[in-house]
């Protein structure tokens, strides 16, 4: 019992003449990880948005896993991004990631509705090993059953976690980790609404600790061939719906109005109407690329095979390299791909080539 008093003693005297900030030696050791923040239902309050800082502060326990710095680079719903905004936010990340070595990684903070499109441009366009974590909440902050602390905890513990290195741009939402490129909104109100289909998730957040299943292997982030840094505008790409009896004129009036590209998401495995097909010849007239995706919210389209042993015409094999498969892209992640391909080449071929390959 004396020595146990005598080793407390001399404990307190150590811990007393220590060189004034020496206990939070532990904090200088955490990884640094940034919070910027875009608005969204996550900061959704009555009268003005939360901010990235009162975002922060409202976590709970985060100084256990992070030093935390913060930046508002926007604060409106998701509905109001744009594609300047989406190239500024590319940019700024990149800058960041390329001026601060010492950062472990970012957390981006997006509405639901558009989130999986944020995060899937990121995927694409980040140039750096380190993980972006896409974060957001269904609820907003005067609602029960507030969430958007709990994923923000969630979202930091992975971005700080030198697991996530090298494996793209990450959603994290009620501790699950998916792929930018894989998931997808699938429920309007449901917190359970951020799936990958047949993909699964990357991995969970549990309590003790971030546990990783499997990687994605398409392109993505530093090894991708995009590079926004020159870019000054996205062009424009236009989703249309194939349906029963769907009309071709719809395909033509958005080449009128300027779309520089197309995707359809067409019925089954790829099949449109016969009008929506004869306006593909317009389309191939005036030197567009037309990506075909399904509408059935998974599988794949194969690439066109033109016919064996048939004579094949001009204007069919016109078609054929303009009519590129989404592969197993959702509809709005093709968009995406597709005008970021456009900054690159017109070329179907190429374009088919990144298909296969992002």
């Amino acid at each position: 019992m004396r020595t146990q008093h005598r080793l407390w003693i001399t404990t307190l005297v150590w811990l007393l003449a220590l060189p004034a900030g020496a206990a939070s030696v532990q904090d200088t050791e955490l990884p640094t990880v940034r919070l910027v923040a875009t608005g969204g239902t996550i900061s959704n309050r009555p009268g003005e948005r939360l901010t990235a800082a009162e975002l922060a502060a409202a976590v709970p326990s985060l100084d256990r896993y992070a030093q935390v710095e913060t930046e508002q680079f926007a604060n409106v719903a998701s509905s109001a991004i744009t594609l300047d905004h989406w190239l500024e936010l590319a940019r700024r990340l990149n800058q960041l990631l390329y001026d601060r070595a010492d950062l472990a990684g970012i957390v981006v903070t997006s509405g639901t509705d558009t989130l999986e499109e944020t995060a899937y441009f990121l995927h694409l366009t980040i140039k750096s090993e380190r993980p972006i974590v896409v974060v957001g909440s269904m609820r907003s902050p005067e609602d029960p059953g507030y969430e958007g602390p709990a994923n923000l905890l969630q979202g930091f513990r992975v971005a700080a976690d030198p697991q996530s290195r090298g494996r793209g741009v990450l959603v994290v939402l009620n501790n699950e980790i998916n792929s930018a490129r894989e998931v997808s909104k699938t429920n309007a109100q449901r917190l359970q609404t951020f799936k990958s289909g047949a993909f699964g998730v990357l991995g969970v957040v549990d309590d003790d600790r971030i546990v990783y299943y499997r990687q994605t292997n398409r392109r993505h982030t530093h090894r991708t061939e995009f590079d926004i840094s020159t870019v000054d505008r996205l062009p424009r790409v236009d989703i249309l719906m194939t349906y029963l009896d769907a009309p071709g004129d719809l395909i033509r009036a958005a080449i009128d109005a300027g779309a520089e590209g197309l995707v359809i998401a067409a019925a089954g495995a790829g099949s449109t109407t016969p009008e929506q097909r004869d306006a593909f010849r317009h389309a191939v007239e005036t030197g567009l690329p037309v990506v075909i995706t399904t509408r059935t919210g998974g599988g794949r389209i194969p690439p066109p095979q033109l016919p064996r042993n048939q004579d094949v015409n001009l204007d069919d094999l016109r078609l054929s390299a303009n009519r590129i498969s989404g592969e197993d892209l959702a509809p709005l992640k093709a968009r995406i791909l597709l005008m970021l391909a456009l900054t690159e080449t017109r070329d179907g071929a190429e374009i088919q080539r990144m298909f296969g390959e992002y």
